[in-house]
């Protein structure tokens, strides 16, 4: 076998893994919480930065922000956050807890996203850069550039913000 074989064995056996992990932690997640993984790693970012801005959570968890209004009306309806308008500027909603969220926020699994987000954010810009370049070549590949980018394991589409930077 050559060291090219070798090496795309290697590439696709990595994202299996990726998605492997990516797999087990959504399934676990709804399993102990009942929330898909965007609505728990939703759940998670506002228990850690409670009382947020809709823009600042989506700013936090890199999700264009009409994605993210649609994973709080969700946690809303569930009973798991409130919405709350500022006395300073009325415009401005600011999303926090619920008793019944924090219960849950206590017990919930790991969320791959929020992993994922916190181990890119330690690489040099150099690395996000080189990784970010391999995976434009996969969906190049795949011929998936025109697909609207999913929150993973989970029908919500991320409006992206992608080519505007």
């Amino acid at each position: 076998m050559g060291r090219k074989t070798v090496v795309i064995a290697e590439i696709i056996d990595d994202i299996r893994r990726v998605f492997q992990v990516v797999n087990e932690q959504s399934k676990k997640a709804k399993r102990e919480t009942g929330l898909t993984g965007p609505q728990l790693w939703a759940i998670k970012m506002i228990g850690e930065l409670s009382p947020v801005r809709v823009s600042d959570l989506a700013t936090r968890m890199y999700l264009h922000p009409a994605t993210v209004v649609g994973i709080l009306n969700r946690l809303e309806l569930q009973g798991l956050i409130k919405r709350m308008r500022t006395s300073e500027d009325r415009r401005v909603v600011k999303i926090e807890m619920t008793d019944a969220g924090n219960a849950i926020v206590a017990k919930a699994p790991q969320v791959a996203q929020g992993l994922l987000v916190a181990g890119l954010e330690v690489l040099p810009l150099k690395k996000l850069e080189d990784i970010s370049g391999a995976l434009e070549e996969l969906v190049l590949i795949l011929g998936a550039q025109e697909l609207p980018p999913r929150l993973i394991l989970s029908p919500e589409i991320n409006l992206s913000k992608r080519k505007a930077i």
